[in-house]
């Protein structure tokens, strides 16, 4: 693992120092201030190969997951669930299509990467509390690596998440306070509260390392494509550290040679129609977002009416000639039938707003079958049984009488 040269602000520029943990940019000459990217010095890995250096690794290690990276990672001993090396699963239906199952990690969503990093270095700093604001699967994911880390972790979240997300976090010993309101009011309620707790915030983009933890899908992805980039990449937006992240993996990838020069893929932005700032500014031309008024959708990880990285996923989606647009629930709750009768996949309402987005730019002509494409189901079905129960209007079946072996088949159909 290679040491911290420096953060790096995203707005100003600024370079902090790494030995103790930081937050948000302490240099900004005017609020919001900037996030910070974490920087290393990777000259030693420049002329190598990937095989020299990721592929050896995943030989001579037992268990290859997002640490196989650890080139370029922080120098940290990982607090680990085994996150990270999830399949890419080639479409049935459509032959370029790549979906990226991200359900697959420890928790069940792609939380768990950033949160596995994050915690890793909140143990290497020493920190012993830590707080979060969580639309759902963060919180689960922090409750998780935080009781392997033997760390507090106090959890802010929406009183009407998934219910499995509650539940997590309560089975792994989480201090939980249920909010009725939005992530953003979790958000508010955190930074009132923190000093007086002595909570470290490691909210979305609070702190520089869950980026770093994300951004293992962008060189995943690369490498389960031949170390090519694919033409486009749906990725389902609510703070937006995976889409950061995975565009920070893309800059590195050049850097070091490891991807052969061109055109970075296209990034896809997906939102809700009840929630879809980023969405909005995009299309308005705008440099950021404005907070969504009454946001609502059953898919709970876009229920973000401010994410703090708004401006830095405008800038990228338009640099990589990209897109943002918005699915209504209706949309999303008939991709989710879609790809489990025909793809033997239950998407999470987020991934299926990925794949329901995929069809509308098929349609629209801003896509060709031809295009290669990965779309992001960022976290597992089966945690969302409640609210895509009551999006279908599904109620546990009524228990019948038995009937006896000797007068009726025992077989019975719930239609």
């Amino acid at each position: 693992m290679p040491p911290i040269a420096y953060l790096e602000c995203s707005q100003c520029h600024a370079h902090l120092p790494a030995d103790s943990p930081q937050t948000i940019c302490t240099q900004c000459p005017s609020p919001p201030a900037g996030m910070m990217y974490v920087r290393y010095d990777l000259t030693h890995l420049k002329g190598s190969s990937p095989g020299d250096v990721i592929g050896q690794d995943g030989l001579s290690s037992p268990w290859k997951g997002m640490w196989r990276y650890r080139a370029v990672l922080p120098e940290v001993k990982p607090v680990t669930l085994g996150e990270g090396c999830t399949p890419m699963l080639r479409s049935k239906r459509y032959p370029n299509v790549y979906l990226k199952e991200e359900g697959a990690n420890p928790t069940g969503s792609f939380k768990a990467r950033g949160l596995a990093l994050a915690v890793s270095m909140a143990r290497h700093y020493g920190l012993h509390k830590l707080a979060i604001a969580s639309a759902g699967n963060a919180a689960g994911a922090l409750a998780a690596y935080a009781a392997a880390a033997g760390i507090e972790a106090h959890i802010f979240m929406p009183h009407d998440v998934p219910f499995a997300n509650y539940l997590e976090a309560l089975a792994y010993g989480a201090q939980i306070t249920l909010v009725d309101g939005l992530i953003s009011d979790c958000a508010r309620m955190i930074a009132t509260l923190k000093e007086e707790g002595g909570w470290f915030d490691i909210s979305t983009l609070k702190e520089p390392f869950r980026v770093e933890g994300k951004k293992t899908m962008g060189y995943e992805l690369v490498e389960q494509l031949g170390w090519e980039y694919p033409d486009v990449v749906f990725y389902p937006t609510g703070g937006g550290v995976g889409l950061i992240g995975m565009w920070k993996a893309f800059e590195e990838l050049e850097q070091l040679g490891w991807v052969a020069p061109g055109k970075r893929p296209r990034m896809v932005a997906v939102q809700a129609a009840g929630c879809a700032p980023v969405a909005r500014a995009f299309d308005q031309g705008a440099d950021a977002s404005e907070a969504w008024k009454n946001a609502a959708t059953f898919a709970s990880g876009l229920r973000v009416p401010k994410p703090y990285g708004d401006a830095i996923m405008l800038k990228i989606l338009r640099e990589s000639q990209g897109t943002a647009l918005a699915l209504t629930d209706d949309q999303i709750l008939a991709s989710i039938l879609d790809w489990a009768r025909n793809e033997g996949v239950l998407l999470s309402p987020e991934g299926a707003a990925a794949t329901a987005a995929y069809d509308s730019l098929l349609k629209s002509g801003f896509l060709k079958p031809t295009d290669r494409v990965v779309l992001f189901n960022t976290g597992a079905g089966l945690k969302y049984t409640d609210v895509i129960a009551e999006a279908m209007k599904v109620s546990r079946p009524l228990r019948e009488e038995p009937r006896s072996l000797t007068t009726a088949p025992f077989l019975s159909t719930v239609r």
